[in-house]
């Protein structure tokens, strides 16, 4: 059975992305991969064993054109509200609550917010089947 390891986007500033990951989701570095033309930086916290990569392609001054098959991340938290307010105190400005009830029946509650290059993250409150 196949175990998934990672995600990869490609970011412009590596500086300003690694700042994004740790303040926001803890994500710090796991490991860093040098190339001449390239450099591969993987983000990991004690939560999980799947981690990001970030691809910084050096020489690279143009944002990426995130195109329309991207979607988003996705993280959880124990508290949803707590990370709203934590996040937007630091000036983060992620987007408003939501409670996804399409029943009636609150299923999911969370916010996105964007990193530096316009990735979309959805943070969740950890219950069912977010955990």
């Amino acid at each position: 059975m196949a175990k998934f390891i990672h995600s990869m986007i490609r970011v412009l500033n590596e500086e300003r992305s690694l700042d994004f990951y740790d303040r926001c989701f803890g994500l710090k570095i796991a490991e860093r991969l040098d190339f001449e033309k390239f450099t591969l930086v993987y983000l990991s916290n004690p939560e999980t064993d799947a981690e990001l990569e970030l691809t910084i392609n050096k020489g690279r001054t143009q944002p990426y054109d995130l195109g329309d098959g991207y979607g988003h991340l996705a993280v959880s938290v124990d508290d949803v509200d707590a990370e709203h307010d934590r996040l937007t105190k630091a000036g983060f400005s992620p987007w408003k609550l939501t409670d996804f009830a399409p029943a009636g029946e609150t299923i999911a509650r969370f916010f996105f917010i964007q990193d530096p290059d316009g990735y979309e993250i959805e943070v969740l409150q950890r219950g069912g089947r977010y955990k």
